[in-house]
């Protein structure tokens, strides 16, 4: 299982659009082959900055959505709304129960 967390910066007068584009888009994406979750947040401070949180089968199934028509499309119209320069996490979610995995694909269990 991936998680991709994206953070993004907005124009502040560009959050409308951007709202109405995800609302459009957001059944779309969660919808893609290996896509298991989709769920934007907003910062409490900072309300031009927002996070998409998603949950892939696989880093290859994140992947053919990074490479699908559809992020290309959406992507162009997002950054282009964009006051700073996104910033981007895939992370592994770890089964402590199982052992730790390290880069290296070894396991450890202490």
């Amino acid at each position: 299982m991936i998680v991709r967390i994206v953070r993004m910066e907005f124009m502040p007068e560009k959050v409308k659009d951007f709202m109405d584009l995800f609302t459009a888009t957001r059944s779309k994406i969660a919808s893609f082959e290996g896509c298991t979750g989709l769920q934007l947040l907003n910062d409490t401070q900072t309300t031009n900055v927002f996070f998409t949180y998603s949950n892939w089968e696989s880093e290859k199934h994140l992947d053919n959505y990074r490479n699908s028509e559809l992020f290309k499309q959406t992507w162009t119209k997002t950054k282009a709304m964009f006051s700073n320069k996104p910033q981007a996490w895939s992370l592994q979610i770890m089964n402590i129960e199982q052992g730790i995995s390290n880069a290296e694909g070894n396991t450890r269990t202490n």
